[in-house]
């Protein structure tokens, strides 16, 4: 057995695609979420990416055949100001 298939093979193919947003940021992160909970690399990358803008998040995810994700916007504004963390806005997208 190779390499690759093992390394295949320790990837869930379960994970469902994810994009991550920061208040404030110049960029977006792209990754899946697997069973667990953890936010992790596609199947086909080989690291989470790190991408300019919603666009180029959406269109790397397309380049994968993927036709939803979950959009996720964070904030710490509210820890910030000493209120308790209120949670971040998601929703699935189409793209």
């Amino acid at each position: 057995m190779n390499s690759p298939q093992i390394t295949k093979s320790l990837v869930p193919s379960n994970a469902q695609p994810k994009i991550i947003g920061v208040a404030d940021a110049t960029h977006y992160l792209v990754g899946s979420v697997d069973g667990n909970n953890n936010f992790i690399e596609l199947n086909e990358e080989s690291s989470i990416q790190c991408v300019s803008s919603l666009a180029q998040a959406k269109q790397l995810l397309r380049s994968h055949q993927y036709q939803t994700a979950e959009l996720e916007y964070q904030t710490a504004y509210d820890e910030m100001c000493g209120l308790p963390y209120s949670g971040s806005y998601k929703e699935t997208i189409r793209l």
